[in-house]
């Protein structure tokens, strides 16, 4: 099982793919690198020496901020956006959508559960239903 950024890659997947469980990296990234490195992207993750997975871990090292770091930049980035209260600072901080979807009738996961306003109870009295 090879370490990469932290990152424990499963060793039964090919390389291509096995890159993209690094937070950061998607498939059309992984491919550059292992051009780079000059690996063949269907190799799988055990068949790799030391001396590949050396040149990917140095290349990601010198060209790319990853996991931590980048998930902090992120952070950083939508904070300053809510310190000085532009209109996606404040979608982020009512934790609405900020990319111009409709939130009349969709966005439910990021406006939660439907809140309804009068509770109706359903009362039986001799098999009669009220509402």
């Amino acid at each position: 099982m090879a370490r990469i950024s932290g990152v424990d890659l499963p060793k039964n997947k090919r390389i291509e793919i096995g890159l993209t469980y690094i937070y950061g990296i998607g498939l059309s990234r992984s491919q550059k690198i292992l051009n780079k490195a000059q690996i063949e992207p269907n190799t799988t993750i055990h068949e790799l020496n030391d001396e590949q997975i050396v040149s990917i871990r140095q290349i990601l090292n010198e060209e790319y901020q990853l996991e931590g770091d980048l998930r902090r930049l992120e952070s950083m980035n939508i904070k300053r956006l809510m310190e000085i209260s532009s209109y996606r600072g404040r979608r982020h901080r009512l934790s609405l959508p900020l990319r111009g979807q409709r939130t009349r009738t969709n966005a439910r996961t990021k406006r939660g559960t439907k809140k309804t306003m009068l509770v109706r109870k359903k009362r039986q009295e001799n098999n009669k239903i009220y509402w």
